[in-house]
């Protein structure tokens, strides 16, 4: 069964930083694009960043490039994401998800608030 897990979200300061992981299982994690969404209330859920299968190569939205950096472990099976200088508009449900299998995690709340 594949699965995701979310975690590491928090209430954070505007100008501050936290780091998401998201634990991976039920298939060969290393031979799939990895991903990183949100959502945030009244809104659709959008791509934030990718990573290629081997880490080679990696695409954000322009709203977080140059803040937001994703990685990922394939011994481990995780990927994450730090996310620097957050904003107010960044507040949101963070899920992970491989590309083209698997259901949405129960994903991981950020707010940016002063």
């Amino acid at each position: 069964q594949v699965q995701f897990v979310e975690s590491g979200g928090g209430l954070v300061q505007p100008g501050g930083s936290l780091r998401l992981s998201c634990a991976a299982s039920g298939f060969t994690f290393r031979r799939y694009v990895m991903n990183w969404y949100r959502q945030a209330p009244g809104k659709e859920r959008e791509l934030v960043a990718t990573i290629a299968s081997a880490g080679q190569s990696t695409n954000y939205a322009d709203s977080v490039k140059g803040r937001f950096t994703i990685s990922r472990d394939n011994a481990k099976n995780t990927v994450d994401l730090q996310m620097n200088n957050l904003k107010p508009e960044d507040t949101a449900v963070y899920y992970c998800k491989a590309s083209l299998i698997g259901s949405w995690g129960q994903g991981t709340q950020v707010t940016v608030s002063s």
